[in-house]
């Protein structure tokens, strides 16, 4: 199982800054991080402990766990995007701030 700093050594900081951005969003699913970073809900979840002071995390844990906006397999059938239906398509891996 890989450890924190060993998953954050494969990232730049804007990656690591980005996905712990995406990871306190509510409606971003865990699979839209998986597919722009490669990261999976647990290494996420690592790199949110490490990221965050213990208080920050704890609250982020407990407003994520359960929650449907961001587990696919929870999201009512026929939703299947990442991002609106209206939003407009970039082609960028990393959305720009």
């Amino acid at each position: 199982m890989a450890r924190a700093k060993d998953i954050i050594k494969n990232l730049d900081e804007r990656a690591i800054d980005r996905i712990v951005e995406m990871g306190w969003e509510d409606r971003t699913p865990f699979d839209a991080i998986e597919a722009q970073f490669g990261v999976s809900e647990g290494e996420v979840i690592k790199i949110m402990r490490n990221q965050m002071k213990p208080s920050s995390f704890k609250m982020w844990r407990e407003r994520v766990q359960g929650r449907s906006t961001k587990h696919r397999a929870q999201r009512m059938d026929g939703i299947d995007r990442f991002k609106c239906s209206r939003q407009r398509s970039t082609g960028n891996k990393i959305a720009k701030r």
